[in-house]
C-alpha cells in the first residue's frame, strides 16, 4: 500500500493548502469546506473549487506519479494507491487502482442522492444540488473500510509527501507495521513517527522511483539508497 499526500503534488507545482501561501488563503476552511459553509453561501464554495478545478490544467504528473503508475503496472492487483489529495494528477499518471480518500476535484456529489458525476467544468455558482465530490471537515472519509482491511494485509507500507498527523491516515503506519509490513515514510524532513522502519528525506520525485525499483526488484524495501546524496535513517 501507498499514501500519498501534499508533498507529492507540491513538486508538481500545485500548492497545498495550508501555509501563508497556501490554498486557504484569504478564506476561513469553515466557509469552504464544511457543509454549513455550503449552506451558507454556496456561491463561494462553487467560485473555490471552480478555482482549484483550473489549476489543475496549469500543472502534470511528476516522476514519482509516473513510477507509482508503473508499480501498478507491475503488480496489478496487489498494488493499492490511497491518495489524500483531490486533484488528478496520480489518474493522469495512469493510476487505476486508487482510494481518493477526500475526493476528486473533477467530480460533483448530488447534495441528496449521493449520486457522483464527473464533471471536470466550472460548476454555476448558483447551484445548490450538484456540490464538490471532496470530504470536508466533520464528513467520514471515502474508502476507509478497505484501506483498514488492505492495511492489516500489507507486506510494504509507504507514505509519500504526507506529514502523517491527520486522522485517520495518522494510524496507518502503526497499523501496517503492527500487521508486519515493511514501512518508509518519504518527505522532504522525517516525521519523526514510530510508525516507519525508514525515512527517506529528499524529493519524491526522486525517491520514489527508486523505492519502486527497489520494490519491483526485491519485493520490499532495504535501508539502502542506490541514489547518493540521499539520507536514510532508520527509527
Amino acid at each position: 500500500m501507498i499514501l500519498t499526500g501534499a508533498g507529492i503534488s507540491a513538486e508538481s507545482g500545485l500548492s497545498t493548502f495550508r501555509g501563508p501561501d497556501g490554498l486557504w488563503a484569504g478564506e476561513r476552511v469553515e466557509s469552504v469546506a464544511t457543509p454549513e459553509g455550503f449552506a451558507a453561501d454556496p456561491a463561494r464554495v462553487q467560485r473555490f473549487y471552480n478555482r482549484l478545478r483550473g489549476q489543475l490544467g496549469e500543472v502534470h504528473p511528476n516522476p514519482a506519479h509516473e513510477a507509482l503508475a508503473r508499480l501498478e503496472c507491475h503488480l496489478g492487483s496487489r498494488m493499492l494507491l490511497v491518495t489524500q489529495n483531490i486533484d488528478d494528477l496520480h489518474q493522469r499518471a495512469g493510476s487505476t487502482r486508487l482510494t481518493a480518500m477526500h475526493g476528486e476535484l473533477k467530480k460533483i456529489r448530488h447534495v441528496e442522492t449521493g449520486e457522483v458525476l464527473d464533471w471536470p467544468y466550472d460548476v454555476k455558482e448558483s447551484e445548490t444540488v450538484w456540490r464538490p465530490h471532496v470530504v470536508w471537515f466533520g464528513e467520514r472519509t471515502i474508502g476507509l473500510d478497505v484501506v483498514m482491511e488492505k492495511l492489516t494485509a500489507a507486506s510494504v507500507f509507504a507514505a509519500v509527501g504526507t506529514s502523517g498527523t491527520v486522522y485517520p491516515a495518522s494510524r496507518f503506519a502503526e497499523i501496517a507495521k503492527a500487521a508486519g509490513a515493511v514501512t518508509v515514510e518519504i518527505n522532504l524532513n522525517a516525521t519523526g513517527s514510530v510508525g516507519y522502519d525508514y525515512a527517506w528525506v529528499g524529493p519524491a520525485s526522486q525517491l520514489v522511483p527508486e523505492l519502486v525499483d527497489q520494490i519491483i526488484t526485491t519485493g520490499s524495501i532495504t535501508s539502502g539508497s542506490r541514489q547518493t546524496g540521499h539520507r536514510l535513517m532508520a527509527d
